[in-house]
């Protein structure tokens, strides 16, 4: 057989490659393309995807992580976590949620390897990340914001944001110093019945406030468990990180046979109690709720069984809030001088009636609106703008809990300058705003 020219066998060649290229180019994904799903939902195209790495994957992270991945525009790269059990069962969890049970994809793509590390660190030296989910335990929030900051990720962060009021301040400072994006993990602000309440609260519909009343669980104690061995798999002494050694007890790193949350909050060395650990969530619509997500109260009296039957914080305008329980609990009470207004997750009763569901006119007060606390932090890092809840306003509500402990553990009536962001007169207080680190994890604050 007489054979074809070289330029004929070149041509042909290249055609077919070209058609096998174009045949590929047609099989692709949609989900690589973008347009929409069956369901009239958009995918999005790969360069669109947010890329995420979870430092810290307890359980208050597998919630986040299912949060993170509904949204259809992220994908998990990485783990960072210190008690391997945890570590693999996140991976686990993260893993079904790309398929459903009839195969079909439930976020974009196929799912990819997550690769684990047991320190944080390593995961931060990645440069395909492009957000970090800190939810640790309190006492390492700082360390790991900072040094995520540092390295160049946008942060969303787990409330309350700081275990100390200087710890806070360094993770504004290093949110602004490298120009990240911050989502403080407050995600009631992102809730209607809290909206409401903010919005009703800030154009007088129960006139002028009298008081308010945060119901909420107690401060913290010093750390007293009795010593357990340490389970296989647990780096004990990375899971302490900045602070001093302690020995280990259960109650503050579970197993997942115990699927609850930790009680490490308990304690002052690791948190706040429940005054910093739910008061995160209700002072924070309290202070949102009064416009004062750049300053705070002026003023902390203990409860001194006369006069104050309560902890009590007094802001410059003259409002009063108390840390006291009511018939509700996690929950707030404003009582004004037309009405009343009380507000837990999921339930809103005013006095006139009319004011939980009053429509708030255009021409009236509003307040951020967001209606999906995580699909807020990636638009705001698409936008490179602040979210609804960014570092300062996290930082200044996690810092009306701080004062709040320091009343409870001095025993005496504290003067409080929030643009100072020290105690008047009160070198005892002003101690308490910070703590040592251990030299591996100092930062500067």
């Amino acid at each position: 057989m007489e054979k074809e020219p070289f330029s004929a066998l070149s041509r042909r060649k290249f055609i077919g490659q070209a058609s096998a290229a174009l045949s590929a180019f047609m099989i692709v994904p949609r989900f690589v393309l973008g347009g929409r799903r069956a369901d009239g939902t958009g995918y999005r195209a790969p360069s669109d995807i947010i890329t995420l790495g979870f430092i810290g994957t307890g359980k208050q992270s597998r919630g986040l992580s299912r949060q993170f991945l509904s949204t259809g525009e992220t994908r998990i790269l990485a783990t960072a976590e210190v008690y391997k059990a945890k570590r693999d069962l996140f991976i686990e969890q993260a893993k079904a949620y790309y398929t459903s049970e009839d195969g079909k994809a439930k976020v974009n793509g196929a799912y990819s390897e997550i690769q684990a590390y047991n320190d944080f660190r390593q995961l931060l030296d990645r440069k395909d990340i492009d957000a970090v989910v800190i939810a640790a335990p309190d006492h390492w929030h700082a360390v790991m914001a900072v040094k995520a900051a540092e390295a160049g990720k946008d942060i969303y962060c787990e409330k309350p944001l700081a275990l100390t009021i200087k710890e806070g301040r360094a993770m504004v400072n290093a949110t602004r110093k490298h120009n990240r994006v911050f989502q403080t993990g407050s995600m009631q602000r992102s809730w209607p019945e809290f909206r409401q309440t903010a919005e009703l609260i800030r154009n007088g519909y129960i006139g002028d406030i009298k008081g308010i009343k945060v119901s909420v669980g107690p401060p913290p104690k010093r750390y007293d468990l009795p010593a357990e061995p340490i389970p296989e798999g647990l780096d004990w002494n990375l899971w302490l990180g900045p602070n001093q050694p302690v020995a280990f007890n259960s109650e503050l790193a579970p197993p997942l046979s115990k699927d609850v949350f930790p009680n490490w909050r308990n304690y002052k060395e690791f948190g706040g109690g429940m005054v910093t650990d739910w008061g995160a969530h209700m002072f924070d619509i309290v202070q949102w709720s009064l416009d004062m997500d750049n300053s705070g109260p002026v003023e902390v009296i203990p409860p001194d069984g006369k006069e104050h039957k309560f902890l009590t914080y007094r802001y410059e305008n003259g409002i009063t809030m108390t840390h006291q329980p009511w018939e509700w609990s996690n929950a707030i009470q404003f009582v004004g001088s037309e009405g009343t207004l009380n507000v837990q997750r999921k339930k809103l009763e005013t006095t006139p009636v009319a004011l939980a569901t009053k429509v708030i006119g255009p021409d009236e007060k509003h307040v951020y609106l967001s209606e999906n606390h995580y699909k807020d932090f990636l638009d705001a890092m698409r936008k490179r703008s602040k979210p609804i809840c960014d570092v300062e306003v996290g930082h200044r509500t996690a810092s009306v809990c701080t004062i709040g402990n320091i009343a409870y553990e001095l025993k005496r009536p504290l003067r409080w300058d929030p643009k100072k962001e020290s105690f008047k007169k009160d070198k005892d207080a002003n101690a308490l705003l910070e703590r040592s680190l251990k030299d591996e994890w100092a930062i500067k604050v």
